[in-house]
């Protein structure tokens, strides 16, 4: 079954085990036809001129599964080409602010993923002299970077023979083998992992990891998948059983929780509005937010919770927006804009570490929240409304 018989007599035996609780075994279909058939429909039909693939160095790779992780390729597109333009090398990366680097992130979302590349950057600059590590191992040991992602810059970048396992890829294993269950559970994803690593050609291992990502994204897609266009149709269980619609199972939903916040508005003379530095960790880390405070009563002046800013606010009694709805994905959270007025000593945080008078036409490169630049962006065009 194309197993390399030069593998210990345990781990020989434990794939076997694998094969035989799969239709691998079931079927006649051969690893070197499953690739081969993946490779010629990827010189047809697959993707060649996606940016990352333009002399794809491991830099380059990197940066893209990094912001593929999560994300639409058409959505990281233009965020991709402004991140090269401005950092061009692991060494400018490297050397950037932390801001600048979450600046060109903002709307991206899931932002530790920018924190750990400019920490890994810094790594690879300092630690490995600008050179990535050329083992999957060595690079699973960065920020950021798990076992398929280490693997997609080396078989990517460096033509290592290393198996990657995606969602797309998950995808049209688990439909070709007819594997059930939800793909991140333990036992279903080490399956996948030995299927994904036995089913590697010998040769043109960058050209398959790449065809593999594009059979799962353009072909074997989660709903309505082109079955009839999928080089693999005529072996696939799921096909073969009616199965493409349940698989790969879906993670037990469940409703999510949802939390409320009240975000304060204070601008200066200049119509700046004041934002806080958020914490490194938690929501929003490190990205620069308006900030909390408390739902405000009629009878008030002030909102409550608005003390703790640097400045004091004149006389304007708040005014409450209308409330925003922003999804994570463990909870919604419900975000009720408060314009608090104007500030009366706007110089108070001039040198300020956590404090910033933030320009509404978004010239001064810092991270937003996405909710908090789209209400920026509102502010700025006179489309914000009272609440009720």
């Amino acid at each position: 079954h194309g197993i390399c018989l030069k593998q210990p007599l345990y781990l020989l035996a434990s794939r076997l085990l694998i094969f035989e609780s799969t239709s691998f075994v079931s079927t006649s279909f051969m690893p070197t036809l499953f690739n081969n058939r993946v490779l010629k429909w990827f010189d047809q039909h697959g993707r060649h001129d996606l940016p990352w693939q333009i002399e794809p160095s491991p830099y380059r790779v990197w940066v893209s599964e990094i912001m593929l992780q999560q994300t639409q390729v058409n959505t990281v597109i233009p965020y991709y080409q402004r991140f090269m333009q401005r950092f061009p090398t692991v060494e400018a990366l490297a050397e950037a602010e932390t801001d600048q680097v979450l600046h060109l992130w903002t709307g991206l979302g899931y932002y530790a993923r920018a924190r750990n590349l400019h920490k890994t950057a810094q790594l690879i600059a300092n630690r490995y002299k600008g050179e990535f590590p050329h083992s999957v191992e060595q690079l699973k040991q960065l920020p950021g970077i798990g076992q398929s992602t280490a693997g997609a810059i080396a078989a990517l970048s460096m033509h290592i023979k290393a198996p990657i396992l995606d969602g797309n890829v998950k995808r049209v294993l688990t439909r070709f083998h007819a594997i059930e269950g939800w793909p991140e559970q333990s036992k279903v994803k080490s399956q996948l992992w030995i299927l994904a690593e036995a089913l590697l050609p010998k040769h043109d291992i960058a050209k398959y990891t790449q065809a593999m990502m594009d059979l799962g994204a353009t072909v074997c897609t989660r709903s309505k998948p082109l079955c009839s266009d999928c080089p693999l149709h005529r072996d696939c269980e799921a096909f073969k059983q009616d199965l493409i619609a349940s698989i790969p199972g879906k993670k037990a939903s469940k409703t999510l929780p949802v939390k409320s916040v009240t975000l304060l508005i204070l601008q200066n003379e200049a119509g700046e509005i004041l934002l806080e530095k958020r914490p490194p960790s938690g929501i929003w880390g490190s990205l620069w937010s308006l900030p909390e405070g408390l739902p405000a009563s009629s009878n008030e002046t002030e909102a409550p919770g608005s003390s703790h800013l640097p400045v004091r606010v004149k006389g304007a009694k708040p005014v409450e927006l209308d409330k925003i709805r922003h999804t994570f994905s463990h909870f919604h959270l419900d975000i009720t804009p408060m314009h608090l007025g104007f500030a009366s000593n706007s110089n108070a945080v001039m040198d300020s570490q956590s404090w910033l008078w933030y320009p509404l036409d978004h010239s001064l490169e810092v991270g937003l929240a996405a909710p908090v630049k789209k209400l920026l962006s509102q502010l700025a065009n006179g489309s914000v409304t009272k609440a009720g």
